[in-house]
């Protein structure tokens, strides 16, 4: 596409081009981000690297049709569970199948799950909180955390002291605790 650097978009970004333009090459550009995890877990389930291929492309078509039907807030936990679900349904179809491995696969992963599913929320709540942090502050937090860059480095960038640098990280910090306790505050 066009001289767009797509590649930086987020997950909801490019499903939402993907929605909106019904245009499978967003699409692709998701499922490429994620095929090594698909072909990791396929093969943590089935054992069998060409089974795990053949898993991943089988996927792949029932995530295109998927989409068209759920309205999916976090690809990546959505994508995995698919994933999941769907070895395990060739697991249970196969003639090796073994109950109780499934059973004990399905608890770990459940919490697995969970734990990612926790996580994307909690990276979610920090990105709506930085989008509400004052310019200086949100400029000086990104910087420092999200680029890793040193207080020298963005002394030099933004032109600012570094008294005033320390201060918007300092208040930025603070500033984005309480954004995400208040709106932990307001889901419970």
């Amino acid at each position: 596409m066009k001289n767009e650097n797509y590649k930086s978009f987020s997950d909801a970004e490019l499903l939402a081009k993907f929605k909106r333009d019904k245009n499978n090459f967003w699409l692709g550009v998701l499922l490429e981000r994620y095929t090594l995890l698909l072909l990791g877990v396929s093969m943590k389930y089935l054992k069998n690297e060409e089974e795990a291929k053949d898993a991943v492309q089988q996927i792949f078509l029932k995530v295109i049709s998927e989409l068209q039907k759920y309205d999916v807030a976090y690809f990546k936990t959505w994508l995995y569970s698919v994933c999941k679900n769907h070895c395990l349904m060739q697991l249970r179809n196969s003639k090796s199948y073994n109950e109780e491995i499934v059973d004990n696969l399905t608890a770990s992963d459940n919490e697995e799950i969970d734990i990612a599913l926790e996580k994307e929320k909690n990276l979610i709540a920090v990105e709506e909180a930085i989008k509400k942090l004052n310019d200086d502050q949100r400029l000086c937090i990104n910087m420092f955390y999200l680029e890793e860059k040193s207080y020298k480095e963005i002394i030099a960038v933004t032109g600012m002291d570094y008294n005033t640098v320390k201060t918007n990280i300092q208040n930025g910090k603070r500033n984005l605790k309480l954004f995400i306790q208040r709106q932990q505050n307001e889901e419970n």
